[in-house]
């Protein structure tokens, strides 16, 4: 499957995500018009990620937010309580989309190789079509719990195919935990430093098969 493929699957607008936060935090938000709440969500999401890219989450101000989304304060606080809530609202979100979405594609092959293969592409891919919610968690990870859950949780996924693949004779025996470890460095690679493959006009789809070959060079029997 490639990046085009893949869009057509499990593709996603800006406004799908906020309308899923929306949805899940009823306790949260206190706005009843689903059509206003999904389209500030939007706004703020995307102001937060701005910022946050520019002088860090951490550094930004409740008003430094009001500013940027032509948002009252008290108009923001009917969404979150604070930024503590903000991030974890975001960071929760960031990993329902991954989680779904590689927990599926996980499922939809049997053989060791082709599940290596389709997992490896959908977190690139996945990365790729929400690039600034994967470099906002990344950057955030330290400041929640949920965050090194994902981390454990995708790593697991990587580690019982190449397991599983041992065990039926695909991929030879090996350090599995470490190889998976090293194989989310690799996926990380695409999204923290985007510019760079830019600047050598390597696609998506060049470097997902890239790293897909690299891997089976070392793993296959």
């Amino acid at each position: 499957m490639n990046y085009k493929e893949f869009k057509k699957i499990y593709g996603a607008s800006n406004q799908d995500i906020s309308r899923e936060v929306y949805r899940n935090n009823p306790d949260t938000i206190r706005i009843k018009k689903e059509k206003t709440a999904v389209n500030n969500l939007e706004k703020i999401f995307s102001a937060v990620f701005n910022i946050a890219y520019k002088k860090g989450f951490q550094a930004m101000s409740m008003r430094d937010l009001s500013q940027k989304t032509g948002m009252s304060l008290g108009a923001l606080y009917a969404y979150f309580k604070g930024k503590k809530d903000l991030l974890k609202i975001i960071q929760t979100q960031g990993w329902s989309i991954i989680k779904k979405d590689l927990d599926q594609v996980s499922k939809t092959h049997e053989n060791p190789r082709e599940r290596l293969t389709a997992v490896i592409k959908a977190h690139i891919f996945l990365s790729e079509l929400f690039r600034p919610w994967f470099y906002f968690t990344f950057m955030e990870a330290r400041n929640i719990e949920a965050v090194k859950s994902m981390e454990d949780h995708t790593q697991k996924i990587l580690t019982g195919i190449l397991e599983s693949g041992e065990a039926q004779g695909i991929f030879k025996p090996g350090d599995h935990d470490l190889t998976a470890s090293m194989i989310k460095a690799m996926q990380q690679e695409w999204y923290l430093k985007r510019w760079k493959y830019k600047k050598l006009k390597i696609s998506v789809d060049r470097f997902a098969d890239h790293l897909v070959n690299l891997l089976e060079a070392f793993c296959l029997v």
